[in-house]
């Protein structure tokens, strides 16, 4: 497989390179020079979910990694299910929260992972990452305990679930966790920072593990050809998938699907108030405005890292510009959607239930819809029974860390804090 650095196209690499390196020049992101069609898609899709898996990042990785390596990294990340469940007539919801941290990060962060610590093979890798939530989680947990390797995890203090970050806040060991003063855009800023610092990301060995490394994104596309399917012949014929979108790696693996040969009629990006990409669709102008706080947390990020992805998937003629719609959610109607799907006999999270909102409204005439459950509702359960006036119960995952203490360091939005606190790091482990 070979990726260009779209920031340079000279900067060319090959999946392993991209997986070790996460960024190119200029904080540039990797991408496929050509992502292949895949034959007979009918067929694709009758296979069982892991040996599709394996079937479709072969096509896309090729055996570069080795014989029967994609397929142990496969099956050892992909353990666990993705459930489409309908919710009415019309309308689907993708679970993908049965993982170990109840979030679909878990696909992305286990088998970015397992690639890595192939890829690396005992040699010392820091792992840099900010999170607006569940990224945190997925990847303290994917990489827990993997020798040689040291993640440090970025988060905006005060600004996600007390669950949220007491999945992540708790493990100790390898995974090191940081309140940063400050909304998820500075924690990204500050992880751009440290790698367009060659005194840090040379002296640490850094990687990151946000979905600007290629490894998490082409994980996610596995599950879009599960949820299709899970659906039956006639209602792939005119699908209609509303993804909850915040940094854009998941509406960017559901295009890649797309260009793969998934039949999609259309995607909806489905934001809450930070309303970048909405905006820009209908006017054509990028213009970030200050991030805000809202009660789908994950999403607060004005300045989507993937987004140059999406763009070179429309330039490069993968996908029709056409087929992307972006509508935004405000905090009353994001509660509403929680409360008519509640009304349905289905309890959701604020994400899914932006994305079930847009969705639920934009549905034409003999289309089907398919929604992202991104979380589980229990991630958010303050807000989810505030909203719906009804207690939820936390599944074991969760039960068994509400009593641990965090062991964050709080730290401002400074890089000189960030980049001395590493270094200092580095030192202990020496």
């Amino acid at each position: 497989m070979k990726l260009e650095n779209l920031k340079d196209l000279s900067d060319t690499v090959s999946f392993s390179q991209a997986v070790t390196k996460g960024l190119g020049k200029h904080q540039g992101l990797y991408f496929p020079t050509d992502i292949p069609k895949v034959d007979n898609i009918e067929a694709v899709l009758q296979m069982p979910f892991v040996e599709r898996s394996i079937f479709l990042l072969q096509q896309l990785i090729g055996d570069e990694l080795g014989e029967g390596v994609l397929d142990d990294i496969v099956q050892s990340a992909f353990n666990f299910s993705a459930p489409v469940t309908q919710v009415s007539d019309n309308i689907f919801t993708l679970e993908l929260f049965h993982g170990p941290t109840l979030a679909f990060k878990d696909f992305g962060g286990r088998f970015m992972a397992q690639c890595l610590s192939r890829i690396a093979k005992n040699k010392p890798v820091t792992i840099l990452t900010a999170t607006s939530g569940d990224t945190g989680a997925a990847v303290a947990h994917a990489f827990h305990g993997i020798q040689n390797i040291d993640v440090v995890i970025l988060f905006p203090k005060g600004k996600i679930s007390p669950l949220q970050e007491k999945l992540f806040s708790t493990l100790g060991d390898n995974i090191h966790t940081v309140a940063v003063e400050g909304d998820f855009d500075s924690c990204q800023a500050l992880v751009k920072k440290a790698f367009d610092d060659p005194e840090v990301r040379d002296d640490l060995h850094l990687n990151s593990a946000n979905s600007i490394n290629i490894s998490r994104l082409l994980a996610q596309v596995c599950y879009y050809f599960e949820a299709v399917s899970q659906l039956s012949a006639k209602q792939r014929e005119a699908l209609v998938v509303s993804v909850p979108s915040g940094n854009f790696g998941n509406l960017t693996a559901g295009l890649i699907a797309k260009a793969m040969g998934l039949p999609v009629k259309r995607f909806i990006a489905a934001t809450n108030s930070n309303d970048t990409v909405p905006r820009f669709l209908k006017t054509g102008k990028w213009d970030p405005k200050t991030t805000v706080a809202t009660i789908s947390n994950a999403m607060d990020v004005s300045q989507p890292n993937n987004w140059p992805r999406i763009e070179a998937l429309i330039e490069k003629g993968y996908i029709d510009k056409d087929i992307v719609h972006g509508e935004a959610v405000d905090e009353q109607y994001t509660q509403m959607a929680m409360r008519q799907l509640a009304q349905a006999g289905y309890t959701s999270e604020p994400h899914a239930a932006v994305a079930y909102r847009v969705l639920s409204h934009s549905l034409e005439q003999g289309e089907t819809g398919l929604f992202l459950g991104t979380a589980h509702p229990a991630k958010f359960r303050e807000t989810v029974e505030n909203v719906l006036g009804q207690p939820i119960s936390l599944p074991r995952e969760l039960a068994a860390v509400v009593g641990e203490d965090s062991l964050s360091v709080d730290l401002s939005a400074s890089y000189d804090d960030l980049k001395a606190h590493m270094q200092q790091l580095l030192k202990d482990k020496k």
